[in-house]
């Protein structure tokens, strides 16, 4: 696969282009080249006594021989190497190799298909002065580089250093495409954001390579690493004065921009890119569309979220005690303020690494530890307000989405509570603004529940809040205002078309004119989590978006009783990557996946119609299904919006 490189030599064949970039001399050699001394020849043959004309003839015959025969021992050489033929990635029988013009990449050729190339860089190492700086691009390589592994992910927090498959060079992407592609595929490219709260990489280097396949190899799938925790979003002031905040989501950005440069060359189409992230990557996906105030580089096209996250997310302001805690914990506070950036940049990995844990928000001395440490902050800049706000004022780019949720997104977050002053203590503790008379008021909205299997009383509670305060209800919020804002875009677009053609004025379906939205609640059950006490937990639906085999600790479910949800929920995604709609190539026998806000007012099974317009796909193992959320949840995520600011969400 050549890409840019290829159109370059359309009248030559490819390895002789390819063979360049690994640095061969064949092209510099003189001795290569019969004519590259001539001059010298021709001066220093007036020089000499004339040779006789039948020995020149045998003399170029026979360099001409030997000239031959070395362009020819090249190409057998290069075709060892390169896949040739135009712009396929591989070929039968040999290794797929890249040309990504700052690096040639070799990578796996598998049995179903498809070619992996793991572990390529995107950006150069973030190390020493790029340390809380954007990332910057790749250095160029001269020498094929292998990409038939997974390299180290980034390193988390409370880690310690060195970490088994964890390092601070941790910038890399990993690419599945079809076998057979070419540069003129264009291919939809589907890219993976992970999660872990931002503070880790939970979700790292899952298999690509089935889904690639089930959709008849017709899509190119990426997933990478970002820097999370204290290496991706420590934030201060100081920070801003000679670096880059929200440095993670920054790295994300990088990705996306080598995305639309490179991913030709696997086959796909820069200008079809599907984004898709998981917990904390969902919230990255929402990070997205609002970013810098909602302008649109064209990046993407379509967006989807699993499990949006939205954890309290300051301004950068609110922020100095971090960077302070940091510096003292490392030996930086010794030295000016404006010179302790420059001191952390110059320390070891080993002791930055042991200033990257969690520790208790200001004011909330008591235990438990939050969850979630070091997030995206307010930056005025990539993120200029709070995400609800940008979403509610109709600044976020616009593309069809598809957002969802499990059914109990809290349980493996939430306190063991014995007591509901065990629950109101872990709320404030994650949501450290939340008063006293407002955490009763969340109290009210949320009572002593059923008991679950291994838990404490109060544990169905909190588990249940937290869940709605920190996805569900974020999920249901921003989809409420994505939909809003993209009505108010196509009613403006109506009006200005029919002032200026007044003679011909016809009514506009604003309802399909937007690009359309789909949500989901899943809600597959399992007997071992139900035994648990954990329902339907956080990421369940994972496996049956990318196949059990694929991500690591799925459930046994997944290959009995639960199999036949995986292909019907996997087709879903695989249709909106292609489509930018679940519908086209969803699993036969499935049931239509309305639109959220679309069509005729949804009607719940009581009855009630207060979930009006709200449709969501109920994913169940024999009872997939259309419905609406219910009365009662809408009611509690318009509590929580309420508390926005206090949450620092909206």
């Amino acid at each position: 696969m050549g890409g840019s490189h290829d159109k370059k030599n359309k009248k030559k064949k490819r390895p002789f282009a390819a063979f360049k970039n690994y640095g061969a001399t064949a092209s510099t050699s003189g001795s290569l080249d019969p004519t590259s001394n001539a001059s010298a020849e021709g001066a220093e043959s007036r020089k000499q006594p004339r040779v006789p004309r039948r020995y020149l003839v045998a003399g170029l015959a026979v360099a001409t021989l030997i000239v031959s025969t070395v362009i020819l021992c090249l190409w057998f050489l290069v075709l060892s190497e390169d896949p040739g033929n135009g712009n396929n990635i591989t070929s039968p029988g040999r290794a797929p190799i890249v040309d990504l013009n700052y690096t040639v990449y070799e990578g796996l050729s598998l049995s179903n298909g498809v070619s992996a190339f793991l572990g390529m860089r995107y950006a150069s190492p973030p190390v020493g002065d790029l340390r809380w700086r954007a990332p910057v691009e790749p250095l160029r390589t001269n020498t094929v580089q292998q990409a038939t592994q997974f390299q180290p992910i980034c390193l988390g927090i409370n880690n310690p250093y060195p970490a088994g498959g964890q390092d601070e060079d941790c910038l890399f992407v990993n690419v599945w495409a079809p076998t057979n592609a070419t540069s003129q595929s264009q291919l939809p490219v589907w890219v993976f954001i992970q999660g872990g709260g931002y503070v880790s990489l939970t979700n790292a280097n899952w298999n690509g390579a089935e889904v690639v396949q089930k959709s008849g190899h017709n899509i190119v799938m990426v997933n990478f690493n970002y820097r999370v925790g204290m290496w991706g979003f420590l934030a201060s002031e100081r920070v801003c004065e000679d670096g880059d905040l929200n440095a993670g989501l920054l790295d994300q950005r990088m990705l996306l921009a080598w995305v639309k440069t490179h991913i030709a060359s696997f086959g796909g189409d820069p200008n079809h890119v599907v984004i898709h992230g998981a917990s904390a990557g969902a919230g990255s996906v929402a990070m997205h569309m609002v970013a810098y105030g909602g302008r649109n580089d064209d990046l993407f096209v379509g967006a989807m979220a699993e499990s949006v996250f939205f954890p309290a997310q300051p301004a950068v302001t609110n922020l100095e005690y971090q960077f302070d805690r940091v510096a003292h914990q490392t030996g930086c506070d010794s030295v000016p303020r404006g010179s302790q950036l420059s001191c952390l940049r110059g320390k070891d990995v080993a002791i930055l690494q042991a200033a990257n844990h969690v520790q208790q928000f200001p004011g909330r001395p008591d235990p438990p530890l939050p969850l979630f440490y070091f997030t995206p902050c307010i930056d005025g800049d990539l993120l200029r307000d709070f995400p609800y706000r940008l979403f509610r004022d109709g600044r976020f780019v616009k593309v069809p989405v598809l957002f969802g949720t499990s059914a109990n997104e809290g349980s493996v977050f939430a306190v063991n509570a014995d007591t509901q002053a065990d629950v109101s203590n872990f709320l404030r503790n994650n949501y450290p603004h939340l008063s006293a008379s407002e955490t009763d008021a969340v109290l009210a909205h949320y009572p002593l529940l059923p008991s679950l299997p291994n838990h404490a009383p109060w544990f169905p509670t909190a588990s249940q809040a937290y869940g709605e305060a920190t996805f569900i209800c974020p999920n249901v919020n921003v989809l409420n205002e994505i939909h809003a804002g993209m009505l108010s875009s196509a009613t403006t677009t109506a009006t200005a078309e029919a002032s200026m053609n007044t003679t011909n004025i016809t009514s506009t379906n604003t309802q399909t004119d937007q690009p359309p939205i789909f949500a989901y609640r899943f809600n597959v059950q399992d007997e071992g989590n139900t035994a648990a006490g954990l329902g339907v937990p956080h990421l369940f639906d994972a496996a049956a978006i990318f196949g059990p085999d694929n991500i690591g600790g799925a459930s046994a479910s997944y290959k009995t009783y639960n199999a036949p949800i995986v292909p019907l929920f996997m087709s879903y995604w695989i249709s909106f990557v292609r489509m930018l709609d679940p519908n086209p190539h969803r699993s036969e026998g499935s049931p239509v996946w309305r639109r959220w806000g679309g069509g005729e007012m949804d009607v719940a099974k009581d009855g009630d119609r207060s979930g009006g317009g709200m449709s969501q796909l109920v994913v169940e193992t024999g009872n997939t299904r259309i419905e609406s959320v219910p009365a009662d949840e809408r009611a509690r995520c318009l509590f929580w919006l309420s508390l926005g600011d206090t949450l620092e969400q909206m």
